[in-house]
């Protein structure tokens, strides 16, 4: 019973009974009726199983603790006893309309002596499938409704079974479209990879050409530094622009072009000694090869014509 449960399973620890020497004179009366009823309670367990009730320690956590325990306990009893004496009424009813019924089945001649053994199989069956549908008697309205009831429970099923197949199917689509992307995405990864590496190699081949092209810099910002600086001392401004030095080149070639005869005047008394007396002398001497070319060119010419007459 619940209440043997109980009692034992608040015994694994050693207790005293209480006694009356102590209750202290402060101890409240409703302490006291509590200690009284644990003590009764615990006699009376140990006695059903034919023993004595152990010592333990009076305290009043056990006292509390085994009261409340005490209270549950009866409580239970009482239940268990109620449910008991309906299931014994219960009981005695259904001995009662067994007996009932076997009257009237013997008086009709259906005792089951009397019966072929197929009848009693075929009973037996009724029975076992009545109490499968769960209905209360054997009547065919009784199987009828539920026969319906389960026809209606498989419907409901089989509509389900449909259901849960066609989210099978798309969830069977979708793990092969999920496969096929997964392949393919493999795929692009493994040729990612590859680009990746070729993308390594040129991209080393670039840092490499970064680089010199970044020692070029250096030098060219070196060189253009000079060239500035050289610019800078020759007077080279921003107005100096080819526009002018082709304007400049021009009217180089202009002045050229209108010295040229003076220069070769000029080149023509380069021969003249630089005194003054010298060159008088010069002059004259001139003069007379003048005299004696313009002489000779008379004679020549005379003799020409004579010759000609």
């Amino acid at each position: 019973m619940e209440t043997s449960r109980g009692g034992n399973e608040m015994l694994s620890s050693p207790i005293n009974p209480l006694s009356s020497s102590d209750l202290s004179p402060s101890t409240p009366p409703s302490y006291a009726a509590q200690a009284a009823e644990v003590r009764a309670w615990l006699a009376a367990q140990f006695e059903t199983m034919g023993k004595d009730a152990p010592d333990f320690e009076y305290t009043p956590q056990n006292v509390a603790h085994l009261h409340a325990v005490v209270v549950a306990s009866k409580a239970r009893t009482r239940a268990s006893e109620i449910v008991s004496a309906d299931y014994r009424r219960k009981a005695s009813e259904y001995r009662s309309e067994t007996a009932r019924i076997r009257e009237i089945l013997e008086s009709a001649g259906l005792s089951t002596e009397s019966l072929s053994q197929s009848a009693v199989s075929s009973g037996q069956v009724l029975a076992s499938v009545a109490n499968l549908l769960n209905i209360r008697d054997t009547e065919m309205s009784s199987f009828m409704v539920a026969m319906g009831d389960l026809m209606l429970r498989k419907t409901d099923a089989e509509e389900k079974r449909s259901g849960v197949q066609k989210e099978s199917k798309i969830l069977l689509e979708n793990t092969r479209k999920a496969i096929s992307k997964l392949a393919s995405l493999k795929k692009v990864l493994a040729d990612v990879e590859n680009e990746n590496c070729t993308c390594e190699e040129e991209t080393e081949h670039w840092k490499t050409k970064l680089a010199m092209m970044d020692s070029k810099e250096q030098e060219y910002l070196q060189k253009l530094s000079q060239y500035q600086m050289q610019l800078n001392h020759v007077g080279y401004t921003p107005d100096i622009n080819h526009g002018m030095l082709t304007k400049l080149a021009e009217h180089k070639k202009d002045l050229e072009r209108k010295t040229k005869p003076i220069l070769e005047t000029l080149r023509s008394y380069q021969d003249l000694p630089p005194d003054k007396t010298l060159a008088a002398l010069a002059i004259e001497d001139k003069k007379r090869q003048y005299a004696a070319a313009e002489k000779y060119l008379e004679e020549v010419l005379h003799s020409a014509l004579t010759t000609t007459e």
